[in-house]
């Protein structure tokens, strides 16, 4: 069995069990959540698609720890012009733990 929701901007295939990171969501680590955006659910043979969303579908979790991503260098350069501008980025996710699906 599994589902595809959304959450953050993104689509994510999960199914139980799984370990995934997404854009960061309030709560802290051991905190159970519910993912209600769900787009589809397989359970074998049976496959429910959302119009856009599944009605009554809903995937819990577990959020296992809130961190940050590695750094991502941003660098602007101009040829022949003596410009150079570097700069960082470190995206902040939240690790999450698939612990039931329903619908």
């Amino acid at each position: 069995m599994y589902a595809v929701v959304k959450t953050g901007g993104k689509q994510y295939k999960v199914a139980q069990g799984d370990k995934l990171k997404v854009e960061l969501l309030s709560g802290n680590p051991g905190d159970s959540i519910t993912l209600d955006q769900v787009l589809m659910i397989a359970d074998g043979e049976k496959l429910t698609v959302g119009t856009p969303l599944v009605k009554g579908g809903t995937v819990s979790a577990t959020i296992k720890s809130q961190g940050r991503h590695d750094k991502i260098e941003v660098v602007k350069f101009r040829r022949r012009k003596h410009f150079q501008k570097r700069t960082g980025h470190r995206q902040y996710y939240t690790e999450l733990e698939i612990t039931g699906i329903k619908g």
